[in-house]
């Protein structure tokens, strides 16, 4: 199994010099070669290949102009190629957006792979780098010296930060003991998550929490003159602000991911649209703040290492709308009904709790049918839960007399 190693690393002065130098010339490297790229295709409906474009930068170096680019070290310049031809193969294939420009005040990385780097005894030299980079190692249960690193990735983020990320290839874990639990999750903005057996996980509120602080840089941000000192130190201190939002959001997410998985063995969720989802400007920051595409993720590779089960059901599946106790199916129901009764049985449902168990059911008729559940990417299939009527029972809709 590959994994990564990120750490916080500390250059000294004259490494910093040399690593903005190496950030300056992938980005250059990038941008030309993305410009010749799509003026190559809209000139004369050209491809591209890694060949032809690793030339068109062997020609960049070799110019007066760009001549500047040899003084660093030529690997993390090839990694960029190599990594735009793979963002436009996946572009092509429909997997992601197009590749676009990179901006000297975003995320600066350059990346080296092994002929780029020396580790040797928990130490890393880097190309033009005569002493070690420092970084900090946050895993105790693990020596450093034992690694064995493919590539590694040296990055500074727009605060300032820097970051070492080793690549490595380790064994699979082992799966986890049987939990004897499964559990069907509803996701929402006023509870992050309701699960089938009535527990309600409370949302943060990332960016809310710090909106007030975030605004008030963004303001001293916009008084400042271009190009001056004071403006870029007030980005700065916006781009912290945003990190620790980031930050924030992000250890929730694996904290409740992490548990969920841990303590049970199937875990069913709902093939939510978030990039349509987002479009509703009333809605759009509170459910970007919610980070359900992140949370998905990061309970697909943690089950998967952990030996679960995920269960992905199709997105129109009408779970609040149908009642978990008899399966009648409401007509309409509105967003802001949190409670209804069940007009076929009488019971009363919270409407998320009683989400999250039609969720749970469905994911496991399908599972019990062999029917395939919806994948990731697969926004055009949907899961036999909706395919064909199905008997009266708990959990699947039935429709009624007149529907």
């Amino acid at each position: 199994m590959r994994t990564a190693y990120k750490c916080r690393a500390y250059p000294n002065p004259e490494q910093a010099s040399v690593l903005n130098r190496t950030f300056g010339c992938v980005r250059i490297v990038w941008n030309r070669t993305l410009a010749w790229r799509q003026a190559r295709y809209h000139d004369g409906q050209l491809s591209t290949t890694y060949a032809q474009a690793s030339g068109y930068l062997t020609a960049l170096k070799a110019t007066e102009e760009l001549g500047w680019l040899n003084g660093v070290s030529s690997v993390p310049l090839q990694q960029a190629i190599r990594h735009q031809q793979a963002a436009f193969a996946g572009f092509f294939a429909g997997r992601a957006r197009c590749p676009r420009h990179k901006s000297r005040t975003g995320r600066q990385c350059a990346e080296y792979t092994r002929s780029g780097f020396r580790y040797r005894g928990g130490q890393l030299f880097l190309a033009k780098m005569p002493a070690p980079l420092a970084f900090a190692w946050s895993w105790p249960h693990l020596d450093p010296a034992s690694l064995d690193p493919s590539t590694v990735t040296v990055s500074r983020d727009p605060c300032g930060r820097w970051y070492v990320s080793f690549a490595v290839e380790v064994p699979d874990p082992a799966p986890l003991p049987p939990a004897g639990a499964v559990a069907g999750l509803d996701l929402g903005i006023k509870d992050f998550a309701v699960t089938s057996d009535g527990q309600k996980i409370a949302n943060p509120r990332s960016l809310v929490r710090r909106e007030r602080g975030l605004a008030r840089y963004q303001r001293r941000l916009a008084r400042c003159q271009q190009g001056s000192a004071n403006r870029a130190k007030a980005r700065a201190k916006v781009a912290r602000a945003h990190r620790k939002v980031r930050a924030s959001r992000a250890d929730f997410l694996h904290r409740t991911s992490a548990r969920l998985v841990r303590d049970h063995d199937v875990i069913v969720i709902e093939d939510l649209a978030v990039k349509n989802m987002v479009r509703n400007r009333s809605l759009a920051k509170a459910i970007s703040d919610c980070g359900w595409g992140e949370f998905r993720r990061q309970l697909q590779y943690k089950a998967a290492r952990a030996g679960r089960r995920l269960i992905v059901i199709d997105r129109w599946y009408p779970s609040s709308k149908t009642c978990s106790a008899c399966g009648h199916l409401l007509a309409q129901l509105s967003l802001s009904a949190r409670a209804w009764d069940c007009p076929g049985c009488g019971t009363r449902h919270d409407r998320d709790i009683n989400a999250a168990k039609n969720i749970l059911a469905a994911g496991l008729a399908v599972t019990a049918c062999g029917a395939d559940v919806r994948h990731p990417g697969s926004s055009g299939v949907r899961s036999a839960v909706k395919q064909e009527p199905r008997p009266a029972r708990a959990g699947i809709p039935v429709p009624q007399d007149g529907e």
